[in-house]
């Protein structure tokens, strides 16, 4: 299957890392978990939502994995990273991460960010998530924290 030029940037990114996921396109958008979960035939909490926040006032990123229908309590959030976030505009998340929001992947960001993963996705051993692209995507098998580099584990409600 031939992948977009995007998603096949993030293959390739995703290789260069040593991980051996597969990206796939779907003919359906999958910018929200209910819309991945969907075309997936999976559950919307086995739906990775990359949201990407800026720590106030140094403007730092800190990217949360959130399980597909989990709403993130944003003073959690700022709790744990010492100070007050914001949400990132689309020019913010972009020049982060590399990606447009909908099509954020979970890793192989252009620039380092804080990540926080829900700790309600551990309870998956399979998970999908954004592939650079709203209409890529790709599955983890195993838990979301053994493809991931510096995180860490809370509760984002």
């Amino acid at each position: 299957m031939t992948l977009s030029k995007r998603a096949q940037q993030f293959q390739d990114a995703l290789h260069r890392r040593g991980l051996d996921l597969t990206v796939v396109e779907l003919p359906d958008s999958t910018r929200t978990a209910a819309d991945a979960a969907s075309a997936l035939g999976c559950g919307t909490a086995q739906i990775v939502k990359s949201l990407v926040f800026r720590k106030e006032p140094t403007g730092e990123p800190v990217m949360v994995l959130a399980s597909g229908p989990n709403r993130v309590n944003e003073k959690t959030i700022a709790a744990r990273v010492g100070g007050r976030i914001g949400k990132a505009d689309a020019e913010f998340v972009k020049q982060t991460t590399g990606y447009a929001i909908g099509g954020v992947p979970p890793v192989c960001h252009r620039e380092p960010l804080t990540v926080l993963v829900d700790e309600d996705l551990l309870a998956f051993e399979e998970t999908w998530a954004a592939a650079g692209t709203p209409h890529a995507v790709f599955k983890i098998s195993g838990r979301i924290t053994e493809i991931l580099d510096h995180h860490t584990v809370v509760s984002v409600k």
